[in-house]
């Protein structure tokens, strides 16, 4: 997945970035035993990677699918799943010998990926059947958000913080990845993919495979990746901004649409409009007030309102604060 690499023969897990998790789960390796697991931070960590790599390392790969179970979000979870899929599994009684004669933990892992997407009667119902099975039975919850998973569940867990992953780590995961790919790249593409992936690994491997594809055997450039992820140009929210604090109304409303028009989404206009207004020689107060409206506009949007009325409105509360200077 490109955020793990797991050898089997020297029993090493190598996880970018997530040292704590790594030293407790390398213990818990050492000691063929483990906790119930919570993971939790934000996307391409290698939240799910880490996971199914210990996995594979205690069970080795022809006892891996009679051990693990993996539900994720795509999966019916809901109390009805609970009661009988998990709960038959969890219930199995399992050796502690691998075909190949190693010593095997006499558990099975039960991984329920984007946990915080399950209904709060599917958590409690959860709740008993991890209590109960606990002999047998290891579970290891996965999600973004902690504050969505109820009290009783994260109680019963040993819970790790995934970060984002820090630039550097990045980088060098992704230079990594070019030089065995034999792909050619300019410094400042790699500097892109790094900012604009915000610390989600499995995205700018995506947006670097995307560019691959698309320059073939030609040299990635930094214009490029902007392409694939759907940048707007600066120069276009340069004249947005210097209509709305310099134009008429009329001519924000065709700067708008012409935006809305040539396919750039509202939420990646709405994500740089942010970053250029924390920039802009204003006051504090207009900041916030531009910017309360900016959490309205994102929720809106969020919700599937229009966005070429949402970008209007914003620029409207933008144009009426610069007017105050």
């Amino acid at each position: 997945r490109g955020t793990h690499a797991c050898t089997e023969r020297t029993r090493k897990l190598r996880v970018a970035f997530q040292d704590e998790v790594v030293a407790v789960l390398k213990k818990s390796l050492e000691g063929a035993d483990l906790p119930n697991l919570l993971f939790y931070g934000p996307p391409g960590t290698g939240k799910t990677s880490t996971i199914l790599a210990a996995a594979r390392e205690l069970y080795g790969p022809e006892m891996y699918r009679q051990r693990v179970l993996e539900l994720n979000a795509s999966d019916e979870r809901g109390i009805q799943v609970i009661r009988e899929k998990v709960k038959n599994f969890a219930q199995l009684t399992v050796a502690g010998m691998r075909p190949d004669g190693k010593p095997c933990p006499p558990f099975k892992i039960i991984i329920l990926d984007e946990a915080d997407s399950m209904t709060a009667p599917a958590q409690a119902a959860l709740r008993r059947t991890m209590e109960k099975e606990s002999r047998s039975t290891r579970f290891c919850l996965i999600c973004n958000y902690i504050s969505r998973i109820i009290e009783p569940l994260t109680s019963r867990c040993s819970k790790f913080r995934f970060k984002p992953l820090a630039s550097q780590i990045q980088k060098e995961r992704l230079l990594e990845i070019c030089d065995k790919e034999k792909l050619k790249y300019t410094k400042e593409s790699i500097a892109a993919l790094v900012q604009l992936s915000e610390g989600d690994l499995r995205k700018a491997i995506t947006f670097l495979q995307s560019a691959a594809r698309l320059n073939a055997d030609k040299e990635i450039t930094d214009q490029a990746i902007f392409e694939i992820v759907g940048v707007v140009p600066s120069k276009m929210i340069d004249n947005l901004l210097q209509i709305c604090f310099r134009g008429t109304f009329e001519k924000l409303e065709v700067a708008v649409r012409n935006m809305v028009n040539e396919g750039y989404a509202a939420t990646q206009i709405l994500s740089q409009l942010h970053d250029c207004i924390l920039e802009k020689d204003i006051t504090d107060k207009q900041k916030s007030a531009i910017s309360e409206k900016m959490a309205v506009v994102g929720k809106c949007l969020a919700d599937g309102a229009d966005e070429y009325l949402q970008m209007l409105s914003l620029c409207s509360v933008i144009m009426q604060q610069a007017g105050q200077s």
